[in-house]
Order: structure tokens, then C-alpha cells, then sequence
């Protein structure tokens, strides 16, 4: 392999995105976590699964960042999970002591690294990122629109009975209860939604996706989801490598796009080789704009608590 992602975290996101970056021979991957030994022994397991996987991939799991070094790509997981009745705002204080220090030693084995964050409250976390890393905003960036975007499509497949295949979606803003999905934008297969859905049951659909990740926390009583988010990590990672310039929803440094300044935000973007390389502004309604504005007060207030 001629590229190397790094992914810090060995828990259930950690491991299923390294396992899936490496089974798809994207890149080299070097899984690393603090608790001694548990990564290496998760990554040895992943290593031997190769010949019947069809991988050539090397996957090495390590507890020390030195061996994360000079890595191409680091895919930051590391954190609290979610408890049921938690908001992913509750998190910022305990994550944000996690995630600090986890860039700085990033930051000084993989000084020309893109750094991709997946951690809760995701908007602050990766504002931390950007902060401490003093990287250029186009190679600091978050997963969270993809995954948001997943949920839409898959409660709208559920609903109308087609293929998710079929279906295409978009949600915008900050990666919590206030994101917003935009109705006008679905479509199956270019028919609008709005064909196939009566407006209530889309509004029912439309909170339902808000409320995605912790119906499944609800369940899980301990932890929250990881196979969507891994495989949406994964996509973001093999449009980079891959140089595909795939248009996602991922979370991005906004300068006056949309009217937004200084925060991160879950916009469209051009996401290749050279990272976050174009936003792509889309037309909004008035109360589109509205609802924009009240998730762009949501991040702000949670960014406001870090401590930089």
C-alpha cells in the first residue's frame, strides 16, 4: 500500500473503520488505543482475516503514536460514548480533554496529515482540532452529514419501499438534534419525496433522522452506533485516496458561506486529494434559512464552552 491511515480509537467505530479501510485495500492502516495491548491483538485479528478477506492490506495495532507516524490520513474516534437520555452536547467537556491531547500527538508524528474527526459533540471537536493543530482548514474536517444523511435515506426507503440505492438526501448543519434535513433535495431516483410521502409522514421522518443516533444509544443502553459511522468515515477516506472529488455532506471550516463565520458546519463539499477542496452553496428558503440559523446558534453555543 502506498498510502497509511491512522485510526485513534480502537472502540467499536475505531475498529470497524479500520477494518473496513484496510478489507477494501485503500491503505495501510495502524489502529492505536490506550488500553495496553487491546488494539494490537484487534489488529493482528484483522491482519489474519486478509487471506480469506482478499486483502493485502497490513494492519498494525500499536499503543504508541510513534508508530502513527508520517501517516497520511489520521481518523480521530477517541472519546465518551453517548448514554441513553444524553445529548452529544453533554460530552464536550469530557471529549474535549480527550481530544486536545490526542491532536497534539498526532500533530507531531504527522505533521502533513489530514485529520478526520468523528467524535461527539462532533462541530466542537473538530473546532478543537483545527485549533490545536493549526493545519489549514481544508485538511481539518468531521464526519457527521454522511451518516445523518444515511439515516434520512434509509427511513425514506423504509417508507416508500424501494432500494436505498434509489434514493438521494441531504442534510445540513450542526451534527445534533437541530441539523437539518432538506425535503426538496430528496429524491428517489430524481422524483421528489414529496411524490411518494404526504407531508406529515415526512415530517415524522425528517424528526425521526434528528433523533437517529439516539433511538439506537436508547437501545444499546451502553455505547452508541458504529457500523454506519465507520462506513461512512470510510467513504470520506476512499474519496480522498482515490482522488474521486466525491460531493458529501461532511462538517467544514466556514469563512461567510451561508452566512456563517468562524464555526464548523455540516455543508456539501468537494472532499479529494487535497482535501475539503470546494463548498458547494445551495439555495435555500426563507424557512430553510431559519432553520440554518437555529443549528448555526446550537454549534456556536457548544463551541463557546471549549477551553481554547
Amino acid at each position: 500500500m502506498e498510502k497509511k491511515v491512522s485510526v485513534i480509537g480502537a472502540g467499536h467505530v475505531g475498529e470497524l473503520t479500520a477494518f473496513n479501510i484496510a478489507s477494501r485495500d485503500l491503505a495501510d492502516v495502524t489502529l492505536l488505543d490506550i488500553i495496553e495491548d487491546m488494539p494490537i491483538g484487534k489488529g493482528l485479528d484483522m491482519r489474519e482475516a486478509g487471506p480469506v478477506g482478499k486483502y493485502d492490506s497490513k494492519i498494525f495495532g500499536t499503543n504508541s503514536y510513534e508508530d502513527t507516524a508520517d501517516s497520511d490520513i489520521v481518523v480521530i474516534t477517541a472519546g465518551k460514548p453517548r448514554k441513553p437520555g444524553m445529548s452529544r452536547d453533554e460530552l464536550v467537556e469530557a471529549n474535549f480533554k480527550i481530544i486536545k491531547p490526542v491532536t497534539e500527538e498526532v500533530v507531531k508524528h504527522s505533521p502533513n496529515a489530514m485529520l478526520l474527526y468523528v467524535t461527539n459533540p462532533l462541530d466542537a471537536m473538530v473546532y478543537t482540532g483545527l485549533k490545536v493543530s493549526q493545519f489549514p482548514k481544508n485538511k481539518v474536517f468531521g464526519m457527521a452529514g454522511i451518516l445523518d444523511t444515511t439515516r434520512f435515506r434509509t427511513f425514506l426507503a423504509m417508507e416508500i419501499g424501494v432500494s436505498v440505492e434509489s434514493l438521494q438526501a441531504l442534510v445540513l448543519g450542526g451534527h445534533g438534534d437541530t441539523m437539518v434535513p432538506i425535503p426538496r433535495y430528496a429524491t428517489v431516483s430524481g422524483i421528489p419525496v414529496s411524490h411518494f410521502i404526504s407531508k406529515e409522514r415526512l415530517d415524522e421522518i425528517i424528526q425521526r433522522t434528528r433523533k437517529g443516533g439516539g433511538e439506537i444509544v436508547s437501545y444499546l443502553k451502553s455505547g452508541s452506533a458504529y457500523y454506519a459511522p465507520a462506513l461512512a468515515v470510510t467513504e470520506m477516506v476512499e474519496s480522498i485516496i482515490k482522488d474521486k472529488k466525491k460531493v458529501l455532506p461532511c462538517a467544514a471550516y466556514l469563512e461567510g458561506e451561508y452566512g456563517i463565520n468562524g464555526i464548523y458546519f455540516g455543508v456539501p463539499i468537494k472532499l479529494g486529494a487535497n482535501g475539503v477542496e470546494e463548498i458547494i452553496e445551495i439555495d435555500l428558503t426563507d424557512e430553510e434559512k431559519k432553520a440554518i440559523k437555529n443549528s448555526e446558534e446550537a454549534v456556536r453555543n457548544v463551541v463557546n464552552l471549549l477551553d481554547l
